[in-house]
């Protein structure tokens, strides 16, 4: 199973990037957010604190996941070319 699909780009992600370190991913409908975390850690080599996930009333289910402070989640919206 494919847990991530891709990043989102909203002004509300670009907001959360910047006050709170967050980056927001649409997934697969039933991953859980430990299967979301680990998936992110591989993908991009660093440390998360946190997953929330959120279905939509479109049905997507959308992850907000929260970097270590030592990782700036500019940095990695740079290295997926969202910045």
């Amino acid at each position: 199973m494919n847990v991530v699909k891709y990043p989102l780009s909203t002004e509300k992600s670009v907001r959360l990037m910047e006050a709170e370190n967050k980056l927001i991913f649409v997934v697969a409908k039933k991953a859980t957010a430990s299967q979301i975390k680990k998936n992110i850690e591989d993908m991009f080599k660093t440390k998360v604190v946190k997953v929330n996930t959120f279905v939509t009333n479109a049905g997507e289910k959308r992850a907000y996941v929260k970097f270590a402070p030592e990782t700036p989640a500019i940095d990695i919206a740079t290295q997926i070319g969202l910045m």
